[in-house]
């Protein structure tokens, strides 16, 4: 599993703003998650799990625009972002946000880095089970 894209974020000055649009133009389904100003997208058709039921279909998230969330930026889900982390560097990467827990932790760890080209790229790991 570890190196797929996964995810991706758009920056939003105003989310629900943000969130209406991406609806009424592509049909995205919005799901807001409680106590964060960000919102869950499904792109496609979802299985109960909430994953995407067809292949190379990813969903993403529209949260609000600022610290490494300036421009949209894609996500990259990785078994141990700690070790991930520590490739970027040994790689000419530079580390923006070192891994935090997404919430509680129940749904993962997230963290950014900059690639050798300035772009902002993010690092997703599931929860531990």
């Amino acid at each position: 599993m570890s190196g797929e894209v996964g995810h991706f974020e758009i920056p939003a000055d105003d989310v629900e703003r943000a969130r209406k649009f991406y609806s009424a133009t592509f049909g995205w389904k919005p799901a807001p998650v409680p106590g964060m100003d960000y919102t869950m997208v499904n792109t496609s058709p979802v299985g109960e799990d909430g994953m995407p039921k067809e292949p190379g279909s990813i969903g993403g998230g529209i949260g609000k625009r600022g610290g490494v969330l300036m421009h949209p930026v894609v996500t990259i889900v990785v078994d141990d972002i700690t070790a991930a982390e520590h490739k970027v560097e040994k790689n000419g990467g530079k580390i923006v946000q070192r891994k935090q827990p997404i919430g509680d932790g129940s749904m993962g760890s997230t963290g950014y880095f900059k690639d050798t080209e300035g772009n902002v790229v993010g690092l997703y790991q599931l929860p531990k089970k």
